[in-house]
């Protein structure tokens, strides 16, 4: 079986997770990591190297926050050194992915899915993080045929 993909929504108080399934074709989202502060981030990796381990992750996707016109955010800035200190701690690759929208997307989605209002707070960043990945495969589906086709 092929390592999995993680893709991480990352946010001031949490980190949405989403992994591929097994046959790395679907996102699935496993849950939030919540911190009390945006610069406490020691539990935050434990925990991230913790689902690696549990998921068998070779890889991991990292929502980058734009501006709508494609420029960098204060957030993206936060986003992409988040991505680096992570590479650094796991040993492992870390992708940059446009994120534009998808908390939108997951709500959209959880409304669709008939997700309760006191529920959705909790779990919009996993679902975020699933449609980070989800536009990630997507983007990166031709490459995956062509190394395994």
């Amino acid at each position: 079986m092929k390592k999995r993909i993680m893709a991480l929504d990352y946010g001031s108080k949490t980190v949405g997770v989403a992994v591929t399934d097994g046959l790395g074709l679907t996102a699935v989202s496993v849950g939030t990591i919540k911190r009390d502060r945006e610069n406490q981030l020691r539990a935050t990796y434990r925990r991230i190297n913790e689902l690696i381990d549990e998921y068998d992750v070779g890889s991991i996707v990292v929502g980058l926050p734009l501006n709508m016109d494609g420029t960098e955010s204060d957030r993206s800035i936060l986003a992409r050194r988040f991505g680096e200190d992570l590479s650094r701690r796991t040993g492992l690759s870390v992708v940059m992915q446009d994120e534009r929208l998808t908390t939108v997307e997951a709500d959209e989605i959880m409304s669709l899915t008939g997700s309760h209002k006191g529920n959705r707070k909790d779990r919009i960043d996993a679902v975020a993080a699933a449609v980070i990945l989800t536009d990630y495969l997507g983007q990166h589906a031709d490459e995956q045929h062509n190394l395994h086709g």
